[in-house]
């Protein structure tokens, strides 16, 4: 059996890469989302195994000094990581994992995993992207400009030390969509 593909997706917040993946998932149902772990307590609904696997902050480390996790960080006081084993056994059952991982995330999994597919989805501006941050209404200007510098470090940190093979430009969500699952579709079909 052939083994699956890994592909990453990195996006500054507001370039719709989550609507993209899911766009994705509905054209190639070989995806598998990838489950990522986290110490934060789980929200109403969630389901350990199904939405995150959730670890104590002593377990998380103990996995960290393991090896468990192909990448991992803390963000807001909490750990999250994707661990190895996950990508292991969906790669080995012949499916194909989607990714949604920051760049520093994308550069700690291309230790462990670089065959990797990264695909960097950008907006078709700067402009764009606070026109969208905006639209959703759920940030204070404050938060607007830290989202938005925080962007422009991530698009920079993609483009001169990431490993993104492919880049999109959102500018066209339908376009951007088929763009990707050419994209996609030329790695599964090899």
């Amino acid at each position: 059996m052939k083994s699956g593909k890994i592909f990453v997706f990195s996006a500054p917040s507001g370039a719709g890469k989550t609507t993209l993946m899911n766009r994705l998932k509905q054209q190639i149902p070989q995806l598998v989302y990838s489950i990522s772990a986290t110490t934060r307590k789980p929200r109403a609904g969630e389901i350990n195994g199904t939405h995150y696997f959730f670890f104590s902050e002593s377990e998380f480390k103990e996995k960290i000094n393991s090896d468990d996790f192909a990448e991992w960080a803390e963000v807001h006081g909490n750990y999250y990581g994707t661990p190895r084993s996950f990508i292991d056994s969906t790669i080995n059952s012949g499916a194909h994992i989607m990714m949604d991982i920051d760049v520093q995330g994308k550069m700690q999994l291309d230790k462990a995993y670089p065959e990797a597919v990264g695909i960097l989805i950008l907006p078709p501006s700067i402009e764009e992207l606070e026109k969208r941050l905006r639209k959703r209404g759920s940030e204070d200007e404050a938060t607007l400009a830290l989202r938005l510098k925080n962007a422009l470090t991530e698009i920079n940190t993609a483009k001169s030390a990431g490993k993104y093979e492919h880049v999109i430009i959102n500018d066209d969500f339908n376009r951007a969509a088929r763009e990707i699952e050419t994209v996609l579709r030329s790695y599964i079909d090899r």
